[in-house]
């Protein structure tokens, strides 16, 4: 008998069991006894039988799949996040014995993600983005399917797992009020992105805290294109700005180049800040200020929490990840 070629039937032949038998030995589940649960996987183990995953599959009504729901308007800047957050599921769906199924999803249309629930695709779903009106979300509570969302999520039933945007976006803006920082100006994104409500309020926060604070703080939201964050550049130098903040490396990037465009210094005239790092700033010149976090660690977190959840046990309901704030010359 080739052992590569192993099959439940071949072990309980050997063993003088039940194809039952060995099946439920194998998934762990069902009545059987421990003395015969250990000479199946002793056998399994001297002959490197490696089951089949559609049969496994089976035995433990399972796919043995994780859906992983990406955004499919996405910005090209923001491929990297979701790269490193998809190589952190991925690896820690790979040592759990699961593959990743994709399906992509916009804000007013999942047909993806209900094709793959509804056909039995995937066990479990990993939300990559969160919304305030999250259709995805909604569908995945009522089809009662285990998921984890990325991001933060106003409805408590929601397990997620997120880095701590609000606690980073505070203590930048701090440092930059305690460095002298008098005329300061953010320019922010979509606000049906919960992330971005998340950092504008770390931004508020700072001011909160510098009761003492005396100068001028403006907010564009919404800002999508970099046309309209050159005429706000414009218009900002034309007031004297001192401190201009993009709320992700995109902005910061369209920010970058309206200066350079009009030969404004970075940092001499006006610093820049971002409150999101990306390789691609840290290798500007200057290199800009930004806030750093780990993605890859959080897509392995949002993993093995949906792992939890497909074993049976609780998980914890929020999880916050760390942050690290990056000086550089942007504002030295």
């Amino acid at each position: 008998m080739e052992e590569k070629n192993l099959t439940i039937a071949d072990i309980a032949q050997a063993l003088g069991v039940s194809k039952t038998t060995v099946s439920r030995a194998i998934s762990g589940k069902g009545r059987i006894g421990e003395e015969t649960r250990r000479r199946v996987l002793a056998y399994i183990e001297t002959h490197h039988y490696s089951p089949n995953v559609v049969a496994k599959g089976l035995a433990q009504n399972k796919t043995f799949n994780l859906g992983l729901v990406l955004p499919g308007d996405y910005h090209i800047v923001e491929l990297p996040f979701f790269q490193k957050c998809m190589l952190g599921i991925s690896r820690a769906a790979s040592e759990a014995g699961y593959d990743v199924l994709i399906s992509m999803v916009m804000a007013d249309n999942i047909t993806q993600l209900k094709r793959a629930v509804t056909n039995r695709k995937i066990d479990g779903a990993i939300l990559t983005r969160t919304l305030t009106d999250d259709m995805a979300m909604k569908y995945l509570l009522e089809n009662r399917l285990p998921f984890v969302a990325v991001g933060r999520a106003e409805d408590e039933r929601v397990v997620q797992v997120d880095n701590d945007h609000r606690s980073a976006c505070r203590e930048m803006t701090s440092r930059l009020l305690d460095g002298g920082i008098r005329r300061i100006a953010l320019i922010g994104n979509d606000e049906n992105h919960i992330v971005t409500r998340s950092r504008m309020k770390g931004f508020e926060d700072a001011f909160a805290e510098k009761r003492g604070w005396s100068g001028s703080r403006q907010t564009f939201m919404n800002v999508r294109e970099e046309r309209e964050v050159e005429r706000i550049v414009e218009g900002l130098l034309g007031q004297g700005v001192e401190c201009v903040v993009g709320m992700d490396d995109f902005l910061c990037g369209c920010v970058l180049n309206a200066l350079q465009k009009r030969r404004a210094a970075v940092p001499g005239q006006v610093q820049v800040v971002s409150f999101y790092d990306s390789t691609v700033l840290e290798n500007r010149i200057p290199a800009v200020t930004s806030i750093r976090f780990d993605v890859e660690e959080l897509g392995r977190t949002a993993c093995e929490l949906l792992l939890q959840m497909l074993d049976g046990e609780e998980p914890k309901r929020r999880t916050l990840l760390g942050y690290e704030v990056c000086m550089r010359e942007s504002t030295r």
